[in-house]
């Protein structure tokens, strides 16, 4: 019997705001809400980026006054909003206006002489350049001498310039993962995950000693990682510049920088987890490639709890610097452009990502989302929160390239499985009712042709009348190899509030997007929390990495669940999700009054070889309950003698 990959938890931060308790999704369709509730996310926002604190019963703003919360609500709203979502690059990460680079320069005296300069002796470059010769100490300064060049000599510049591109998917202004715990001196991208881990941990509302103790340590594995491995200076970008600008290089930069190093964290620093780690790396299709491995460890049966995920922080002016001249990125010529501006006005930042319409390009964004797994026996028995569940993930190639940017026919096989995988299991008449797509829709030409027709064809194929179609990087922007997490994340929110969140950048679709049989919500649609029995999220990757995954609503598993295990095990089920429900409400209601509960376990319980115990049959680790069993069965028994 296949078990069912039950979503039990999840958490995460991107330019919406915090995924847990559906904050992120809600600060999307905030317009749609009503107005306490529309006013507890701008009160989430300040929270989340240090502007509002509760001490007791007293609000505390950031200059330590005492403040109404509704009062500061109305009073700074519009700034908690301005301050989310795509915006105008900020210079908390870089200064976009003065971008250094160095220009290279060919110095020679004028009258062809050779050309004399003073320099401190710790500074001559060994072995000398050809053409140089040492004269003397400079101006009666033993530290420093005289150097004549006779040959010209070449030298590199410090100049800087302004970015072309000043439009991001940026986390909340002034969210700073580094203050949540003792980062020391972690990329970005490992310091979201410590913070995204943590806040799908804590929305469990099961003490994760509670799960540990209820399966072997085998049967835990977490998939997590980056697509673009972490490239800031405190990872790999350091380790390729430090020399270059005349620093050193660390003893951290390059083990930091591994693209799985965010499955490292969560197993050595929040977990403690002895299971399977590891990373799929496929560009923007990464998360739904992690996905695929957990869910595949739970329906064998060999794994009983995965964390799925994938942290990426691509804001660096490299990479800004890479998919801007692959002609990628929407810049800032190319949206004045669209909106007919004058060539000093300042283009609509908001709006940069605009798919399926009139649009010039993605927007690169940061972000890092993970999600729990049970299988559908521990999520009962531990009365674990049901979200939805992971029916399937397909994956496919494009075949053969002309170029590897270039999409092919992969993405047409994934969708169409996906599709029919979710048709098998809620019925055609659901499938075609009661169903929608989250798009990959990134805001490029090439992707509003390639993806508009695979989903209209699809749709045609499968007698779908009107697809919805929605594409959330509109809100939060390209993040890359956690795109697919955003994705869930705010599909899971329609579960819980009932709207799909339109794509409001765009007034209107392109004429060159295929639209038969689709139908792109370009306002938030609403369709009730029980409206749509499963969503199938797609996501395409740069050099053909093509996955779809088939995701169902929490009504639809619950069915499937009394089906299997009866009404008397949904019973004792629900009498036990009552204190795991409330304890995800007081985590949810700690982290909107200020709360840090970000988990960091540095050298904390580290094991060492007396922590084992070994025999033929089993392995016992101690502190921990269940043991790891090693009799295991033989696959090829019908192989051998």
């Amino acid at each position: 019997m296949v078990k069912l990959p039950v979503i039990v938890g999840f958490g995460g931060i991107n330019a919406a705001g915090r995924s847990s308790g559906h904050n992120g999704y809600r600060r999307m369709i905030i317009d749609a809400l009503a107005k306490a509730e529309a006013n507890q996310i701008r009160a989430s926002l300040a929270a989340l980026t240090g502007a509002l604190h509760k001490h007791g019963s007293h609000w505390i703003d950031a200059a330590g006054e005492t403040v109404d919360l509704q009062d500061y609500i109305s009073s700074h709203g519009a700034e908690l909003e301005r301050g989310s979502l795509i915006r105008r690059l900020e210079k908390n990460l870089f200064d976009p206006d003065h971008l250094l680079f160095h220009k290279k320069a060919s110095l020679a005296s004028a009258n062809g002489a050779a050309f004399q300069f003073n320099m401190a002796k710790k500074q001559v470059p060994h072995p000398l350049p050809s053409g140089w010769s040492i004269h003397q100490g400079g101006s009666g300064d033993e530290g420093r001498i005289s150097i004549s060049a006779s040959e010209n000599l070449d030298v590199l510049l410090r100049s800087y310039r302004s970015a072309k591109v000043n439009s991001a998917g940026q986390l909340p202004t002034g969210f700073d993962p580094a203050t949540l715990y003792q980062s020391r001196n972690h990329p970005r991208g490992l310091q979201l995950t410590v913070f995204a881990a943590s806040d799908a941990i804590n929305s469990l509302g099961i003490d994760w000693e509670t799960v540990r103790q209820s399966v072997a340590p085998d049967q835990i594995s977490v998939y997590a990682g980056s697509g673009m491995s972490q490239l800031d200076y405190n990872g790999n970008g350091g380790m390729m510049q430090a020399r270059l600008l005349g620093r050193k290089v660390t003893s951290k930069q390059l083990p930091l920088g591994y693209a799985e190093m965010p499955a490292d964290f969560i197993n050595a620093y929040i977990l403690g987890n002895l299971g399977t780690t590891g990373t799929n790396i496929a560009a923007c299709a990464t998360f739904l490639y992690n996905l695929r491995q957990g869910i595949r460890d739970i329906q064998s049966g060999s794994h009983r709890v995965v964390i799925v995920g994938t942290s990426e922080a691509p804001l660096v002016p490299e990479i800004f610097d890479g998919f801007a001249t692959m002609g990628a990125l929407a810049d800032d010529a190319s949206l004045r452009k669209l909106d007919h501006l004058a060539h000093d006005e300042l283009p609509d930042f908001r709006r940069a990502c605009r798919p399926f319409g009139n649009n010039a390009g993605f927007t690169l964004a940061e972000s890092a989302q993970f999600i729990i797994l049970f299988d559908d026996d521990l999520a009962l028995e531990l009365g674990a929160n049901i979200y939805g569940a992971v029916n399937e993930v397909f994956i496919n190639a494009d075949g053969h390239k002309k170029s590897i940017a270039s999409p092919g026919l992969g993405n047409y096989i994934s969708l169409a499985k996906a599709t029919a995988a979710t048709s098998k299991l809620i019925g055609e008449e659901g499938l075609r009712r009661r169903s929608y797509v989250q798009s990959h829709g990134t805001g490029t030409l090439q992707n509003r042709l390639t993806e508009s027709h695979i989903i209209s064809e699809i749709a045609k194929t499968f007698g779908i009348e009107r697809w919805p179609v929605a594409a959330i990087k509109a809100y939060v922007g390209h993040s890359l190899a956690s795109s697919a997490g955003d994705q869930l994340a705010a599909s899971l929110g329609v579960w819980a509030n009932g709207f799909i969140p339109g794509i409001l950048t765009v007034d209107e679709i392109a004429d060159d997007v295929f639209t038969d049989n689709v139908e792109f919500l370009l306002q938030h649609k609403e369709v009730g929390a029980d409206g749509m029995d499963a969503v199938i999220i797609n996501s395409k990757g740069f050099g053909g990495n093509n996955a779809s995954a088939s995701i169902l609503a929490p009504h639809i598993v619950e069915k499937m669940l009394r089906k299997r295990h009866g009404a008397t095990r949904i019973k004792k089920y629900k009498a036990i999700n009552a204190s795991v429900s409330a304890n995800s409400a007081a985590y949810e209601c700690s982290a909107n009054e200020g709360t840090n509960s970000t988990i960091y376990k540095f050298d904390h319980h580290v094991m060492g070889r007396e922590s084992i115990e070994l025999s033929t049959t089993e392995i016992n680790i101690a502190g921990i309950d269940p043991a790891i069993d090693l009799n295991l069965s033989n696959r090829y028994e019908d192989m051998c003698d």
